[in-house]
């Protein structure tokens, strides 16, 4: 294509060479009247190093050429930028929204295989620079992914206390429950509330579902998070759950994690990685 044909282009060439021009015309006259003309009028009284002000108008040029770039500046951001037209960019744009649709549409319902091999190759090149190619956080400079979903991590979270996802809610203190009730609180939450398999201490579930109401103040009694309000623990262990964090993001100690609600991956992809990232914790 040639890129003359670009509305975009020629319109920004068009406006770089009237800006070379007018440069050129002004600082001409200005330099020319420099050699020429003498200082007269009243002074100002003002110094500045021996240097005083004269009282005289803005040259009419210096004054016409102000006004006509604020002109043109409105003209070209409320007319004149073709936004309805063709533009590179916008192509690139279309490009991309069709190719989403036919991903979406192509992998509508993908089995677990399917979601596996994606989250996979999504998790290697967004994620393992910071949290390693086996997930393991890289020696605690970023999260241990091979924990999510188990019990343990709950009982980490509970005791460490946990921050920087931006629910409207904020940030969980450290220590709302002693090591003992954390783990009967996990118990109760992998087994009865999220039901992702039994717990590996199954005789403290009865005695978890009561401590919870500490956590369900904030994450709902039903454990889906009061609207939004903070994490849905009812997801807890499933695909679901990484979909939250990702879409969220996350404050770590390495920097910031960054949201992936804006388009830069599907909604399949996403729960790809939740289901990948699953599939890693070594309980």
């Amino acid at each position: 294509m040639n890129w003359l044909n670009d509305n975009v282009n020629l319109l920004t060439l068009i406006g770089a060479a009237a800006i070379v021009i007018l440069t050129v015309v002004i600082v001409g006259k200005y330099i020319k009247q420099m050699k020429t003309d003498k200082s007269t009028g009243e002074l100002s009284g003002n110094k500045w190093d021996g240097i005083e002000e004269y009282k005289n108008p803005l040259p009419m040029g210096w004054s016409l050429a102000f006004i006509g770039v604020i002109v043109w500046g409105l003209w070209y951001w409320l007319a004149g930028y073709p936004l309805g037209t063709f533009s590179q960019l916008g192509q690139y744009n279309e490009e991309v929204s069709n190719y989403t649709k036919r991903f979406e549409s192509k992998w509508a319902n993908p089995d677990k295989d399917t979601l596996m091999g994606m989250g996979e190759g999504v998790f290697l090149v967004k994620c393992a620079p910071c949290h390693g190619i086996t997930g393991d956080g890289m020696n605690g400079k970023a999260r241990d992914l091979t924990t999510w979903g188990t019990e343990d991590h709950i009982v980490d979270v509970v005791l460490k206390g946990s921050s920087g996802q931006g629910y409207p809610l904020g940030q969980m203190p450290a220590g709302m429950l002693d090591k003992a009730s954390a783990t009967a609180v996990a118990a109760y939450i992998v087994q009865d509330l999220a039901k992702t398999g039994k717990s590996k201490h199954p005789e403290l579930v009865e005695q978890g579902k009561a401590l919870y109401a500490t956590c369900g103040a904030c994450h709902g009694n039903d454990g889906k998070g009061n609207g939004g309000s903070a994490p849905a623990l009812a997801d807890y262990g499933k695909a679901q759950f990484i979909v939250d964090v990702l879409n969220h993001g996350k404050k770590g100690s390495i920097g910031n994690m960054l949201k992936f609600n804006d388009g830069r991956l599907t909604d399949i992809q996403k729960t790809a990685v939740g289901t990948y990232v699953n599939s890693l914790n070594k309980e």
